[in-house]
Parts: C-alpha cells; structure tokens; sequence
C-alpha cells in the first residue's frame, strides 16, 4: 500500500455528480485554510457539461463541468482524487475507471449499500494499481489546513474552527464511524495540538481501506506523533493491527478504543448502525478486542469516557507543553451571486468585462465587431487580418431574404426635431 501522504495543499479532486453543498464546503474550507487554488478542478455529471458557479471566498468562480470522467481525466491531470458522490447503483463505475486511470491515486466512494461483490473487486483493483479507497459509506475525513476530503467531514464551518482543523497539528485519527470522526475531532482539538489527518473508512464489512492500512501511513508521517483509533464490535482488522505491533511496524503511541461494550449486556445478538458492527463470536466483541490491544501495548482507556484524559496524558509525553491555539482563520466574507457570469465575460465588477477587459475600455479604443469577436469567442486579441476576416465574412453570408420578402426603410418626419424608422414588408 502507498504510505506517502495523500492530500497536500495542493491537491485538487474531481468531484463525480453535482452536489452543490458538499462542493461549496469543500471550497470554504480552501479559504479558511489559506489555499492558493480550489480543491475541486472539475465536475462530472452524466448528461450535462457547462459549468458550475460557487463561490471561492468572497469570489464567484466557474468550475468546468464534464459528462464524462474520461475527458475531465484528459483536462485536468493534476487531479488525484476523485470524489465519487454516485449512489450505491450507480457508484461501481466511476471508481473501477478512476482505478484504472493514470492519474488518480485517491477513490473516496461516499455511498451507502454498495455491494460487496463490487467492493472487493475495487479493492483488488486498487491493491494491483497501488492506489486508495475511502469507503464505501463515508463521509471522508480531513486533511488539517489542506484537504477537505468529500465535503461532509468535520460538519459546518463553525465546528471546523472550534475544532481548530483549518490548521495542521500533530495527531493522526482513523475510525470507522464518520459521526464518532467528528466527536473525536472536538476532542482531540482540546487534549491535543490538533489534528493533523482524519479518516473515517466506513462502517462496511469490507472497507476499502483498512484501520491499520491508514495507521501505516501515519506512522510512515514525521508530522504525526501521536496516534487514535476508533473501531466498533464485529470483525477482526483490530487484530491484524496487534500483530503489527508485535512485529514493529506500529512504533508511535496508538490510542484508541472499541465502541460497543454495552453490547454484552445483551442476552441476544446485537447489530449496530454499521453493517459491520455485528459480533458472531466472542472474539469479534468490543471486550474481547480491547483487551486484547491492551494486552499488546497499544494504550487503551478503561471506558470512553476516559477516552479524552488518555489522549491528553500520552500527548504530553510526546509533544512539548505550549500554546496550541493556532492564529485565527480568515472570516468568510458575505456573498452576493451575480446575474451573469460566464468564462469570458461577468458583471461582477463597477461594469461589465470582455474576457477580463472592461467594456469602457473597448469603447474607448474604438474596438471592432472582429475584435470584440476574439475576445469572445477565441478569448485572446486576435490580429488585425483576422479580424478583418470576420468582419467580411459578416458581410458575405448576411442574410439578405428572398425575392418575396424584401425589407425596406423608409423615413418619416414627425416632428421639426425627431425622424423615426418605418419597416414595410413587401
């Protein structure tokens, strides 16, 4: 599996269906985080193509919009993720493509009920491809102060800021639950300097990606000193994290703690909210794994409620005392979407523009039809034999009508002072 950091601040993700508020979020958290470009470069929506208006800031940028993913691969090859918004019928497709492509190294696959037929094939194929999938049934996760990964992660603005994600700390967290992500994100932002990556895999019997594939990966991280995990009854990938201790792979402290020991407390068997949180057996229950990461080393509360404590006291011994509130983000400003705005002209202005000039400006310099032409249709001054092209051929193919229908202008005094234009059809 790659271990070199997926999300930087530049990263930029090709977000697969229109959905207006996840992409919106994702581009008020660039703001916040102080980003050079958008993370979102394209759009792909079956059926439609054109462009997509949000705001970035206080700015009102187009976002170009794609039918297909084969051609917004083909324009924006810097793109590595593809944020896959499809529904669970429909999700198969675009991520099997993405895999297979050359440029995207990052699946983050958001929907629920994706067969695990499906999912394993795509795990196959990320494994052969070297590749990531977060998810299925995931909200995401972030990359604290670079990367907001599907738009959802984290909740409103105001959470990010209180939960200081708009810039990078020093904690890496990877949990199954997206809602628990998001607790532990408050969480960790008051025991902690903060997070520095956070990932939720999904609740799935077969995630695409597993506890311990992201724990390699922070461990593989200098940024991250300290590590949380949060699992659930079912299953036995925490298992496969105690035998990575045991062999040396995981060195840095790892906190963490499995959700469902109310379970016990049952004389049935009980099946969670996750598809994959569900015991059969003994040890598959949330006792019996905590156990069994406390007895290998890996730093395990006495109950989630001490959860905090437990990450505040091992924090210290890694990270020196200090301030850890960074300084505050950029405030998002008011906004105002305008009538029109397309790629080569916009009213956002005092007045409206011809491809970024000013149309006083082309008044002024006496500007011809052809000019106004390339700036409109080719975006660029054209020279001035090519505007005189366009304007002869203007001329040539102006429709003149047909021997029955001729117009002619005739006019006709009104007034000492006022001359008007009357139209006769033949």
């Amino acid at each position: 599996m790659n271990t070199a950091p997926l999300f930087t601040k530049d990263t930029t993700a090709l977000f697969y269906n229109l959905k207006p508020l996840p992409i919106q979020q994702m581009l008020d958290f660039d703001f916040l985080c102080k980003r050079a470009i958008p993370s979102v470069a394209a759009i792909i929506h079956p059926g439609r193509s054109g462009y997509h208006k949000a705001f970035f800031g206080g700015q009102e940028i187009l976002l170009p919009m794609y039918d297909t993913l084969a051609r917004a691969l083909q324009k924006h090859p810097g793109a590595d993720v593809l944020i896959n918004f499809a529904s669970f019928r429909s999700a198969y497709v675009p991520a099997k493509e993405a895999l297979e492509s050359t440029t995207i190294k990052t699946v983050v696959i958001v929907a629920e009920g994706v067969t695990e037929r499906q999912t394993k094939e795509l795990i196959a194929l990320a494994q052969k491809n070297n590749k990531i999938i977060i998810g299925p049934s995931t909200v995401g996760g972030i990359a604290a102060g670079r990367f907001r990964i599907a738009g959802y992660a984290g909740g409103k603005i105001e959470n990010i800021v209180r939960a200081k994600l708009y810039h990078p700390g020093s904690v890496g967290l990877v949990s199954k639950s997206g809602g628990i992500m998001n607790e532990m994100f408050s969480m960790i932002a008051r025991a902690t300097d903060g997070i520095y990556e956070g990932v939720a895999i999904g609740g799935d019997v077969y995630p695409g990606s597993t506890l311990l594939d992201h724990l390699l990966r922070f461990e593989a991280m200098p940024e991250v000193k300290l590590m949380v995990a949060m699992s659930e009854l079912g299953g036995k990938d925490e298992y496969g994290i105690i035998e990575a201790k045991e062999e040396g792979k995981i060195t840095k402290p790892l906190v963490m703690w499995v959700a469902g020991t109310c379970a016990s407390i049952f004389p049935w068997e009980v099946q969670f909210g996750h598809a994959g949180a569900k015991a059969g057996r003994e040890q598959e229950s949330a006792d019996a794994k905590n156990q069994a990461l406390k007895a290998t080393g890996i730093i395990v509360p006495s109950s989630f409620e001490e959860l905090e404590n437990t990450i505040a006291e091992t924090f210290k011994t890694v990270v020196p005392a200090g301030n850890y509130m960074p300084e505050n983000p950029p405030v998002i400003p008011e906004r105002k979407g305008t009538h029109f705005t397309s790629t080569i002209s916009s009213d956002l202005g005092d007045e409206p523009t011809y491809n970024g000039i000013p149309i006083a400006e082309l008044v002024a310099q006496e500007q011809t039809i052809g000019d106004v032409i390339g700036l409109l249709w080719f975006k660029k001054r054209l020279p001035l034999y090519f505007t005189k092209f366009l304007e002869i051929s203007i001329i040539l193919t102006a429709d003149h009508g047909t021997g029955r229908e001729r117009c002619y202008f005739f006019p006709v005094q009104r007034t000492a002072h006022h001359r008007a234009t009357v139209w006769r059809r033949n």
